[in-house]
C-alpha cells in the first residue's frame, strides 16, 4: 500500500497527462505504477534514495463540479463562516463546487423568530457569496417541524394556515429568481406504522388537523415563485418502510394536482449502507413515471454504523475511532462515495447532490447521535480532499 503522497502524486500526474518516458518516471520515482526500487549492485553501496518532490494536496480548481457537469449540480451545506472572505472554507466552495444549501440560515426560526419580523441578513449574505462565486442556491427549509417558533400553532386553523401561508409567500418572493429549488416540506412522513402513518404525527399535523399543511406550504410556494422548482424533502428512503410511505404520500399529492417537482432524499447513512438501496429509494419515484426530479439533499456517510437504539437513546454506539480516521475505514468510505457518485451520474433524473457539510470538523454527526469524532465528508479537517474525493473525482483511482 502506497503512502497518502504517493497516491497523490500519481493523481496529479494523471491530471496533468503526463506520457511516456518522463511520465513513467515520475510515476517511478513517487511508487506509483508498480514498479519497485532499484536493486544496489552487489556488495556495493546503495545509491542514495532520489528526493521526493513536492506535493500539493489542493486538486485542480474545478474538478469536483466538472466531473459531473453534464449530470447533476454539486453542492453543500454550509453556514456563515464558511463564506467569511478569506477563509479556506470560501476558496473551496468557489472552486470546487456548483451549489450551496443553507444549513440553517433559511429554516423558519432563523428568518422569522418573531411574527411579521423578518432578519434576511444572514441569508442575504450567503446569497450575495453564491452569485458572486457563480454557485446555485438550493433553499432550505420552508416548513418543518423542528427549527419554527411556537407563535406558528397559536391560533385557530383558519389563522395557522393564513399565517403559514403568509410567511411562505414574503420567504420565497424575497429570494425569487436566487433560489434554484425549495425544500418546501421537510420530513412530514412518519418512521412507523403508527395512528397517523404515513404522516409524521408533528405539531404541524396536529395545528392542522391532519396533513393539509403540506397542501397549504406548496400552493403558497406556487403562487409566490411560478418557476423555482419545489421539493418534499425526507429521510430513510433507502429503508422500504420509510420509502413506501413517502411513495403514498407523493401518489396523493400529484393525484389531487398538488405543485410537486421533485423528492428530495437526505441520504444520511452510514458505513454499512449499501449503494444499492440508496438507489432503490431514487428509482422509487423515476419509476412512478411522473416527471419528478430526484434530489440527494444532505448526503455524508457516518464511519460508525451504528443500531436503531443508538439514534433512539444512545445505547449499542460504536465505539469512537479517535482522532484520527483509520485507512481502513477511509477506504470502505471512499468505495462507497465512489459506488455512490456513479450511480448517481447514470441517472437522468437525478439534477442536484448535496453533501451535508463540506469539512470533516464541521459536521453535525460529531455530536450526534452521541459525541464522538466522525468522519463523514469527503474534505478532511485540515480542508485536504480525503480518499473519497479522489474516488469520486477519478475512476482509475486505486481505493
Amino acid at each position: 500500500m502506497v503512502n497518502k503522497n504517493q497516491l497523490q502524486l500519481t493523481y496529479r500526474d494523471r491530471l496533468k497527462l503526463l506520457t511516456g518516458a518522463a511520465g513513467l518516471a515520475a510515476l517511478t520515482a513517487c511508487g506509483g505504477g508498480g514498479s519497485s526500487s532499484p536493486t544496489p549492485p552487489s556488495g556495493g553501496t546503495p545509491p542514495p534514495a532520489p528526493p521526493t518532490p513536492p506535493v500539493s494536496t489542493t486538486p485542480v480548481d474545478g474538478l469536483l463540479r466538472d466531473t459531473f457537469r453534464n449530470n447533476f449540480v454539486v453542492g453543500a451545506a454550509i453556514g456563515s463562516a464558511q463564506i467569511a472572505e478569506g477563509s479556506e472554507d470560501a476558496d473551496i466552495l468557489s472552486k470546487q463546487f456548483s451549489s450551496i444549501t443553507a444549513e440553517n440560515l433559511m429554516k423558519p426560526d432563523a428568518l422569522a423568530p418573531t411574527e411579521g419580523t423578518y432578519t434576511f441578513e444572514a441569508a442575504d449574505a450567503l446569497i450575495a457569496f453564491a452569485e458572486a462565486n457563480n454557485l446555485q442556491v438550493r433553499g432550505h427549509t420552508l416548513l418543518w417541524y423542528r427549527a419554527t417558533p411556537d407563535y406558528f400553532f397559536e391560533g385557530t386553523r383558519e389563522e395557522i394556515k393564513a399565517r403559514l401561508q403568509k410567511y411562505i409567500t414574503d420567504v420565497v418572493t424575497h429570494f425569487k429568481g436566487r433560489v434554484y429549488a425549495w425544500d418546501v416540506v421537510n420530513e412530514a412522513i412518519s418512521d412507523g406504522d403508527g395512528p397517523t402513518a404515513p404522516y409524521r404525527d408533528s405539531n404541524w399535523y396536529q395545528a392542522a388537523g391532519g396533513p393539509d399543511y403540506i397542501d397549504w406550504a406548496f400552493e403558497a410556494a406556487r403562487a409566490a415563485d411560478p418557476d423555482v422548482k419545489l421539493f418534499i424533502n425526507d429521510y430513510n428512503t433507502e429503508l422500504a418502510g420509510k420509502r413506501a410511505r413517502l411513495v403514498t404520500v407523493v401518489e396523493d399529492l400529484i393525484a389531487r394536482g398538488i405543485p410537486l417537482d421533485g423528492v428530495g432524499h437526505q441520504a444520511h447513512i452510514q458505513q454499512s449502507t449499501s449503494a444499492a438501496d440508496v438507489f432503490a429509494g431514487l428509482d422509487a419515484f423515476t419509476n412512478m413515471f411522473a416527471g419528478l426530479e430526484n434530489h440527494i439533499t444532505e448526503l455524508d456517510i457516518s464511519v460508525y454504523s451504528d443500531p436503531a437504539s443508538c439514534f433512539d437513546n444512545a445505547t449499542g454506539c460504536q465505539p469512537s475511532v479517535g482522532n484520527t480516521l483509520p485507512a481502513a475505514r477511509a477506504r470502505e468510505q471512499a468505495t462507497r462515495y465512489r459506488e455512490l457518485f456513479s450511480g448517481f451520474a447514470a441517472r437522468s433524473n437525478l439534477t442536484s447532490v448535496t453533501l451535508w457539510g463540506l469539512t470533516d470538523d464541521a459536521s453535525w454527526l460529531n455530536s450526534f447521535p452521541v459525541d464522538r469524532p466522525n468522519y463523514p465528508l469527503i474534505y478532511d479537517r485540515d480542508r485536504d480532499p480525503k480518499t473519497a474525493f479522489l474516488a469520486i473525482t477519478d475512476p482509475n483511482y486505486v481505493i
